[in-house]
């Protein structure tokens, strides 16, 4: 990857939401079954509004009903696991990315 493109995605996570991000479930009459990423932990409680604070959440991957947010895979457990994940993932691989290559540089010139 070229440094320009490690940057820009430097960019993104610094922009984004500070980590860690986590999974919640919650459900009430207003959206059903819920799976969004947080930034609270999930309680196991499947909280209904209002015990639960839409300010934590990041982004939702399952609205069932009303059906505002939803996967024609139904992987929505799934891709909330991922987009949390790489919360903390992603800014570790670019720094991963950095080191190798720093590291190869080193042997390409003969230190």
């Amino acid at each position: 990857m070229r440094e320009d493109e490690l940057e820009k995605i430097e960019e993104l996570c610094s922009a984004a939401t500070p980590a860690p991000w986590f999974v919640r479930t919650l459900d009430d009459d207003s959206a059903m079954n819920l799976v969004a990423v947080s930034t609270a932990p999930d309680t196991g409680a499947a909280e209904r509004w209002p015990n639960f604070d839409h300010r934590d959440m990041v982004a939702a991957t399952l609205v069932q009903h009303p059906r505002y947010v939803d996967s024609g895979d139904e992987r929505w457990d799934e891709n909330a696991a991922f987009i949390a994940m790489a919360r903390e993932a992603v800014p570790r691989l670019v720094e991963e990315v950095r080191r190798l290559q720093a590291l190869l540089a080193d042997e390409g010139s003969g230190q």
